[in-house]
């Protein structure tokens, strides 16, 4: 549900949505992976020109962007920060460059900070692969070395993640 509209501080948004224009630069790749891929994901390049969430073999230069949810919509609208997602060879819009709402898993995002995804799953400590993380956690987690956060979390846990520049064209 919606946190505090009307106070100090206003929410993010939804994950997946673009946070600022007009530096932003998004792409579509067809989805080439079996499973959906969730709007405000990380996602890596494939050898076939496509895109794919994030697995075990992840490093830094296999970043390509964020799902975005450009011109799909959330099929449940009273959680649309998880609720996007495009099935297995659907167009995906990747926003590569630019401000994006992500949802941050562990840790305090802060203006400027480093972003780290997560490589290795631990479910019992609520860290999935492919989540966006504030805080590093040696070799199960992957510095982006092209992205930055913009701010705080607001009370759903979204934030604004900033790309500095296209890591794969």
């Amino acid at each position: 549900m919606a946190g505090k509209v009307i106070g100090k501080s206003l929410n993010h948004g939804f994950a997946g949505n673009f946070a600022r224009n007009p530096d932003l630069i998004a792409v579509t790749r067809p989805n080439n992976a079996e499973t959906n891929i969730i709007f405000g994901s990380a996602l890596m390049a494939d050898s076939a020109g496509g895109v794919i969430p994030i697995n075990g073999e992840f490093t830094a230069d296999k970043f390509v962007g964020v799902a975005g949810s450009e011109h799909k919509s959330a099929f449940d609208y009273l959680n649309q920060n998880k609720g996007g997602e495009y099935e297995p060879k659907e167009a995906v819009t990747v926003i590569q460059r630019g401000s994006v709402s992500v949802i941050c898993s562990q840790g305090e995002p802060v203006i400027g900070g480093d972003v780290y995804v997560r490589k290795v799953e631990n479910k019992d400590a609520g860290k999935n692969i492919g989540d966006f993380e504030a805080v590093a956690d040696g070799e199960n987690s992957v510095k982006l070395t092209n992205a930055q956060w913009g701010g705080s979390a607001d009370v759903n846990g979204v934030t604004e993640l900033v790309l500095l520049t296209r890591n794969r064209a």
